[in-house]
């Protein structure tokens, strides 16, 4: 866990006041107000930071337009792509210009710091230009050419947040480090998403995303988890310290430098460039569910911005048209994914039968390339990388009489130096809070138990990764000291579990299990915990039942472990 120091205090933002600016004058990076509409009809007023604009988009087969009648409003014309305040950043959204409101204040971005003040380095004004007020007391010159009248906000810290020391994972002082470069980055850093109610039982993961420096499980501080729904906590500041070596946390890194990267350090390398992204896809249809696409993936640049993106439920083929995805079906043959089937069951409960195949990275290239396309659609911090050679993939699906239907999968490398038992993780947004979350979960940890192994993913998790981990692990565990009649310490919970005892102090920690007593702290699980997890067990939830689990560990060669481009 990497810990910082106090960062001076940054400069203030200039600030137009409420009708000396016009949409000419908005750029990237510019904080305006914008009419939001609200469930169950209405709109409100929300902060929003624009992370690009561009010109409004005509159909193919639009009619030609009259310039006589074309519209004289130039916001009719022009789209920006935001970020709302205080939001998850997968609502990033298209927006017309017409839903600004010019009669509220508009923040600019961020001015640098001036030469010599890097990071960590307070900036002092001197009383000259504090009296002057320099040119950014005077006013700012827009795009447009015009000086537009600016304030001041004072931004000054209080000495108790200065003083405190934050940890951060590498992915954060990337993102930190990067936001003086690329305008639009700040947009997606420290926020988290609060779950409903029931997530403890049947929120989907939607990403993990790893670290090889982060040992601990604190990497979501104040998370209270299952609070809110839609709700969101910002983290107001994050203090880190400078870098050392100027190449410790670079702006680009090379492709020998990836692929040591992902030797070493797991699939999910940390890239500065894949953060400040905008989203490029609109909708995606998959088998007969149309689905919103949450953030970038790099599909090639022709089909970015189609209304529709159609792809096989099965090769995961993508194609612009439904008349061109017709003519695919026609031809393709394939019915289940491309790998050896490992497991199948069927759920007597809603008569539902699961199959799990594993899939070698570097025998299925291009379907395991499509797959990762497709889940960068809805993983946020999850670098991809074409690379898919170093990784087995197990993908469950949901059978009928049509074929095998994709529900979700994860990942793992094939050789783990951390003892990862999962690089990443991802249930398709259609069929989300139906338990399929944990039936991965479940499902790596039965691996693990065949390895006589103990894993843990790679960390540090999401938001909705650390939910999900979190309720399987605290189910596991109560049940596990509900059964067992005699004392069993931590390291028999990991043997018996296949989780890492870290996992299992952490998990204890947060449920309030560990209690001081006669000199020594023991495991104490309370009435309430035990009567909340039978009513989760009442649920009868999707379980795996390890004896239909065909599957032993495999082994690799040295040259079959030999990858690179």
């Amino acid at each position: 866990m990497v810990h910082g120091a106090p960062e001076g205090p940054l400069l203030p933002a200039p600030v137009s006041a409420a009708g000396t600016y016009t949409i000419q004058d908005i750029r990237a990076g510019c904080k305006v107000t914008m009419t939001r509409p609200i469930p169950g009809g209405g709109t409100e007023e929300r902060l929003a930071e624009v992370l690009s604009i561009r010109q409004k988009p005509v159909p193919l087969n639009a009619p030609a337009k009259d310039p006589a009648s074309d519209s004289s409003d130039p916001a009719a014309n022009i789209e920006y792509f935001i970020h709302w305040h205080l939001f998850n950043k997968r609502l990033d959204e298209w927006v017309s210009a017409t839903r600004v409101l010019l009669t509220k204040d508009m923040e600019w971005p961020r001015p640098k710091a001036p030469p010599g003040h890097g990071v960590g380095t307070p900036i002092v004004a001197t009383g000259a230009s504090s009296a002057s007020g320099g040119a950014v007391a005077a006013g700012i010159t827009t795009p447009s050419g015009t000086s537009t009248p600016v304030t001041q906000k004072a931004l000054a810290p209080s000495a108790s947040s200065l003083a405190r020391s934050v940890s951060v994972s590498l992915l954060k002082k990337a993102t930190l480090a990067s936001a003086s470069q690329h305008q639009g980055s700040p947009s997606g850093i420290g926020q988290k998403r609060k779950a409903h109610p029931d997530d403890d039982e049947d929120d989907e993961v939607g990403s993990i995303v790893s670290d090889s420096a982060g040992d601990g499980m604190d990497i979501d501080e104040g998370e209270d988890g299952e609070d809110r729904e839609g709700s969101v906590s910002v983290s107001e500041e994050v203090i880190v310290s400078a870098p050392q070596d100027p190449s410790a946390a670079p702006a680009f890194m090379g492709k020998a430098t990836e692929i040591e990267k992902l030797r070493h350090g797991g699939s999910m390398t940390q890239s500065v460039g894949e953060v400040a992204r905008v989203k490029n896809l609109n909708r995606i249809q998959f088998g007969r569910n149309e689905v919103e696409a949450w953030y970038f993936s790099p599909y090639p640049v022709e089909y970015a911005h189609l209304p529709v993106l159609y792809l096989c439920e099965f090769c995961l083929s993508y194609y612009p048209s439904q008349f061109m995805l017709g003519r695919h079906l026609r031809s393709c043959l394939l019915k289940h994914p491309p790998g050896n089937e490992v497991y199948r069951n069927r759920d007597p409960g809603s008569d539902e039968e699961i199959s799990f195949f594993e899939i070698d990275g570097k025998r299925q290239i291009t379907w395991c390339r499509n797959l990762s396309l497709l889940s960068k659609c809805f993983l946020d911090h999850k670098t991809l990388y074409y690379d898919v050679q170093p990784f087995l993939y197990y993908v469950m699906t949901s059978n009928d009489s049509a074929g095998c239907h994709l529900v979700g999968y994860f990942s793992k490398e094939k050789e783990s130096a951390e003892g990862y038992n999962l690089a990443c993780i991802m249930t398709l947004p259609q069929h989300q809070r139906k338990g399929y979350g944990k039936l991965l979960i479940e499902f790596s940890y039965e691996l693990s138990k065949r390895e006589m192994k103990i894993g843990s993913p790679e960390k540090p998790l999401s938001d909705l990764g650390l939910l999900s981990y979190k309720a399987y692990w605290a189910e596991i565990i109560v049940e596990l000291l509900g059964d067992c009649p005699d004392d069993i310490s931590i390291e028999e919970i990991a043997n018996r579990t296949s989780i890492t005892q870290n996992d299992i102090m952490w998990t204890c920690q947060q449920m309030g299990l560990f209690k001081y007593y006669k000199g020594q702290h023991v495991l104490c699980v309370t009435d309430q915990i035990m009567e909340q997890h039978r009513r989760a067990k009442a649920k009868q939830r999707k379980r795996i039942r390890p004896e239909r689990i065909v599957w032993k560990p495999p082994v690799f060669s040295r040259d079959q472990l030999r990858f690179g481009y």
